[in-house]
């Protein structure tokens, strides 16, 4: 698994005639899986990680400068608090799910940005639990070049993870997307990962469900609902 993978991003980077890779690195464990694997790669100075804290949790800012300090890895602190603050500021008030959404998207700009002065390839963090029940924001840190781990459940993700020695830590953290004071994966979806792997995992192989017919049709209309994340804009055909 690991070396398939390593191998596709190392051709991703030299068809596109790209000089490198840079991705966020959240403290999360998705986000230091494909760290360590775009190190293996194309090598550590081709990699530059940011870390993008915007009002978020600061143990998730230690994690991240540990992962990046054991692999060695290039790093750049970029603070988007002010920003985000200013920025809400001058837009009308909104639920907490607009207002979060907001992170990830300055995020994806950030990482453009570097990515375009650097001539390297934006790689995201995203798994397959999440993207297929579109527990991603679009535009936001959906918006990527590559998607490295985007064939693995999350379970998967914490298997190559032990093989890519992550600290334990930060496998046994709760999964948290730092939208808002507190937030957690499991906790806004309504369902743990384990659970969810094994509906998605069963839906994809066409077997017959073993959980709870109340989280299968809840995943189910997930992963329906979502389809128009995981798609391009849809275009008005004329000709």
């Amino acid at each position: 698994m690991k070396n398939r993978i390593v191998s596709w991003i190392k051709q991703q980077v030299k068809d596109s005639t790209a000089k490198g890779i840079v991705l966020g690195l959240s403290g999360g464990i998705d986000s230091a899986v494909v760290a360590a694997l775009a190190k293996e790669a194309v090598g550590k100075n081709n990699v530059l990680v940011l870390f993008m804290p915007c009002n978020s949790n600061p143990q998730d800012l230690k994690d991240a400068k540990l992962v990046a300090h054991k692999l060695g890895l290039k790093s750049k602190l970029v603070d988007l608090s002010a920003v985000y603050n200013n920025f809400l500021k001058i837009l009308p008030g909104a639920v907490s799910l607009a207002r979060g959404n907001l992170k990830p998207r300055l995020r994806m700009s950030t990482l453009y940005y570097f990515a375009n002065k650097l001539n390297y390839l934006v790689c995201g963090t995203g798994n397959k639990s999440e993207l297929m029940v579109g527990y991603f924001t679009k535009y936001g840190d959906g918006g990527v070049d590559i998607l490295p781990i985007a064939d693995l459940f999350k379970r998967q993700v914490r298997k190559l993870a032990k093989e890519l020695k992550i600290p334990q830590g930060i496998i046994a953290k709760a999964p948290t997307a730092g939208l808002w004071q507190g937030q957690t994966d499991e906790v806004e979806m309504g369902i743990t990962y384990n659970e969810l792997d094994d509906i998605l995992d069963r839906f994809c192989n066409h077997k017959k469900q073993a959980a709870g017919s109340k989280n299968v049709n809840k995943v189910i209309s997930m992963y329906k609902r979502s389809e128009h994340k995981r798609k391009g804009a849809e275009i008005c055909r004329i000709y």
